[in-house]
């Protein structure tokens, strides 16, 4: 059951709607920076990188604080993953993954009270229900291990710029399976570093990223959300 239960929440049907975004792959192909497969496997790695020591971090420690029913660890988790992204269109994005996530949790695992707390404390604006800490709460209540959380994360985090990238770059689907094997051969040792890292250790300085973020939210680029 567990493994059915990673496989479910990994898999890029999981409705929270991440094919929505591009995590600002379609202003880099716009402005010819991310142009072929070369490009875009370097593009998708630093997307990596970022993703594993900051929403991966909080990730993971979420997760903890879902395993010890700490509701007040997990919100300022929460709260503070809101303040580190320096864009709106990255809070954004998280935000409403976040909030369906959890709204869907809910249904899988209704007997979990602490999830149930989380999504009212979304709703009544307390808490900012970002997606890495839906992943953190509901990998904890299916009985996965912090592990296949990171895994889990950064195939997902990959697995959106991939995707987008075959409606933006000029690629194949052999090119996008061939970079995902590439980059996936990488999370273990991410794991390694991501996994003693506390809140104030996370970083995420890829400055191009929030630029090309900025300038998705003023474009015309409507392919994705901004």
């Amino acid at each position: 059951m567990n493994l059915m239960y990673l496989l479910q929440m990994t898999d890029s049907q999981f409705p929270v709607g991440t094919f929505s975004f591009s995590n600002g792959l379609e202003t880099a192909s716009h402005l010819g920076i991310v142009h072929d497969a070369a490009t875009l496997e370097e593009y998708t790695r630093s997307v990596a990188i970022q993703g594993a020591f900051s929403d991966g971090v909080a990730a993971l420690l979420s997760f903890r604080g879902a395993l010890k029913d700490d509701l007040e660890a997990v919100e300022k988790i929460d709260n503070g993953l809101l303040l580190f992204k320096m864009n709106d269109e990255a809070r954004m994005m998280l935000q409403r993954m976040g909030r369906k996530m959890a709204e869907l949790s809910v249904k899988l695992f209704p007997e979990n009270s602490l999830i149930h707390s989380w999504l009212d404390d979304i709703k009544n604006g307390t808490t900012a229900g970002m997606f890495p800490i839906a992943q953190g709460l509901s990998f904890a209540a299916a009985g996965l291990s912090e592990k296949e959380l990171f895994a889990s994360h950064q195939y997902g985090v990959i697995n959106m710029v991939l995707g987008a990238s075959l409606r933006c770059v000029r690629v194949s689907h052999y090119d996008t399976q061939l970079i995902l094997q590439k980059l996936s051969a990488d999370v273990e040792q991410l794991y390694e570093t991501a996994k003693d890292m506390t809140f104030e250790d996370m970083n995420s300085f890829v400055p191009e990223m929030d630029i090309f973020a900025s300038m998705h939210e003023k474009g015309n680029m409507r392919m994705f959300m901004n």
